[in-house]
């Protein structure tokens, strides 16, 4: 099963409470994580992840916390989820970091890389400003079955 890691789940749910929220503070590790019943322990980590990689910056002293370090619609869900996790990989094989067994007979390698690639796309296409806006949008990201050339904005 293809799924997001729970570290990388607790990234987005923190870079989204970062933009609905950056109007008024910062926000420490411990608020997040009681606000979504999350270990703080685990958050600060994730949270310290996502500084490392420029997307929150940490803000010292009496009002410090956490804020995001760009505007929202430049974080993709796609920059949280490889800033936690790393690269996006589907399979192993999508990778160049030598063959498999069954390399020389596979079928399936140049059809899951193009899958993969796609995912980044989606992933890449959404923002966090988008998670961040009320559900009134049907989709975040609509994929056409008739189109190959990638994810297609909703605009409806």
């Amino acid at each position: 099963m293809f799924k997001l890691s729970k570290k990388a789940d607790y990234g987005l749910i923190a870079v989204k409470h970062l933009a609905m929220h950056r109007q008024q503070h910062a926000c420490s590790a411990n608020e997040i994580a009681e606000e979504y019943g999350i270990s703080a322990t685990l958050m600060a980590k994730v949270l310290q992840k996502l500084a490392h990689h420029s997307l929150v910056a940490a803000k010292h002293g009496s009002s410090g916390g956490y804020q995001l370090a760009k505007d929202p619609a430049q974080i993709s869900a796609l920059d949280v989820i490889s800033a936690i996790d790393g690269p996006v990989l589907i399979t192993s094989c999508v990778t160049n970091h030598g063959n498999c067994d069954a390399t020389e007979r596979c079928s399936v390698k140049e059809p899951l890389r193009r899958v993969n690639e796609s995912i980044l796309e989606v992933l890449g296409a959404v923002t966090i400003s988008q998670l961040s806006e009320e559900p009134h949008e049907p989709s975040l990201v609509a994929l056409s079955a008739s189109t190959r050339s990638g994810p297609q904005m909703s605009s409806t």
